[in-house]
């Protein structure tokens, strides 16, 4: 198992992030994960890393703090007020995000108390936000599983926590004889599928499906499908979600019509809401509803302005490995990389030519997104259709079954 754990860390700093000697490095993480922080630490500390900050965070003093304190004394807990982020932004650091989740943990909690907090906690490191954006920030998010999440995975886990680690460990390549190899064919296979995606220059997309998703969204003029792979504006490339397996670009926020299923369940600030539909009208929400977490759903489309137009568009094959484990995760960055899924919120700027340069004013007028939050939410089915239509009035199909057509294979 630890020899796993190496080798997953080695993975995160040296193939993900492409850390050097001396270079800060940030990571933030929950309590409950601190043995896998000690051993990504040492292998930084072994690359030439001197200065980490552990951004450390605990799901239940987490809690306990919204239960018992006004919303004026939380803003100067370090689980909220997140200016250290800036700090570590302005002096060139490189962001390890390990994300785990505590499914359930927050129901007792008013959900209009959480969104205005993690507004709070997202404008107080606005810099941090704004440098990242501008490709100035090496950043990745990656796994680390607590054992109430796990349980939630594999609840007839004799030892479910060495179970989720196992499968991110699959996942991720790490049971690979080549991880590092695995992972840059990947990469290679996305891009490529960039490529084909961006020769269109599609003008819309239809997604059509049995569960009722009957959903239509424009693309800008010059709209560029990323990956996970970013490139810096200094010429480094990070991967900036591992594991990934989804191409993505943004919409004309102004432009969904329709309606759209969710397939998988989303997991918001350890809330988790599930069987739910958006209704579109000129891009913004105007009808919702969900059988589990409404009142949370409403709190993070009332939370801050634009949140209830979309951002992101990205596409994921059913047959995806991810997908292929037939395992909800609870947590998104894992099922956002098993199914196709749009984005509620904040737009990237990579995604339209030119974009990283441009002022928010002039995104704006490029019909991107201007949010101070991005919220993920799965749509793919066995059976989506996604339909391109391009300038000159060509319907192409991007997926059928689910998958990728052979055109974009």
């Amino acid at each position: 198992m630890e020899k796993q754990l190496r080798k997953y860390a080695d993975v995160i700093l040296n193939t993900c992030l492409h850390i050097s000697k001396n270079k800060p490095l940030f990571i933030s993480y929950n309590i409950e994960v601190r043995d896998f922080v000690r051993i990504l630490a040492e292998e930084a500390y072994n690359i030439g890393v001197t200065d980490i900050y552990f951004d450390m965070s605990d799901a239940y003093l987490k809690h306990d703090s919204l239960k018992y304190l006004d919303e004026k004394s939380l803003k100067k807990s370090p689980f909220w007020n997140r200016q250290i982020w800036n700090e570590y932004a302005k002096k060139g650091a490189a962001f390890v995000m390990l994300v785990s989740e505590t499914p359930g943990l927050m129901k007792d909690i008013n959900p209009d108390k959480i969104s205005a907090l993690t507004t709070y906690s997202l404008k107080s490191r606005a810099e941090f936000d704004e440098l990242r954006a501008k490709s100035m920030v090496p950043w990745c998010i990656a796994a680390a599983p607590t054992e109430k999440w796990a349980k939630e995975v594999f609840p007839k886990s004799k030892d479910p926590l060495k179970d989720l680690w196992q499968t991110i460990f699959e996942i991720c390549g790490i049971t690979s004889k080549d991880p590092e190899t695995k992972l840059e064919n990947k990469i290679k296979a996305l891009t490529t599928r960039c490529q084909k995606l961006n020769e269109y220059q599609f003008k819309t997309l239809r997604y059509q499906n049995s569960l009722g998703t009957d959903f239509e969204i424009s693309l800008p003029s010059n709209h560029l499908w990323c990956s996970g792979r970013e490139t810096l504006n200094n010429g480094e490339k990070v991967l900036v979600n591992y594991p990934t397996e989804e191409v993505f670009t943004s919409p004309d926020c102004k432009s969904a019509n329709g309606i759209v299923y969710s397939s998988k369940p989303l997991a918001y600030q350890d809330n988790n809401i599930d069987n739910f539909y958006l209704r579109f009208e000129n891009g913004k929400v105007v009808e919702y509803h969900a059988l589990k977490g409404e009142e949370v759903l409403k709190s993070i489309l009332s939370s801050v302005p634009n949140i209830d137009y979309l951002g992101e568009v990205a596409l994921v094959e059913y047959d995806s490995a991810i997908s292929k484990s037939n395992i909800v995760f609870y947590e998104t960055l894992f099922d956002e990389n098993a199914s196709c899924h749009l984005a509620l919120g904040d737009s990237f700027p990579e995604c339209i030519e030119g974009g990283i340069k441009m002022s928010k004013k002039e995104l704006t007028k490029n019909h991107l997104n201007s949010c101070p939050n991005h919220i993920d939410f799965m749509i793919g089915t066995k059976d989506l259709t996604i339909t391109g239509t391009t300038k000159d009035g060509q319907n192409i199909k991007i997926f059928t079954n689910g998958n990728f057509t052979k055109e974009f294979k």
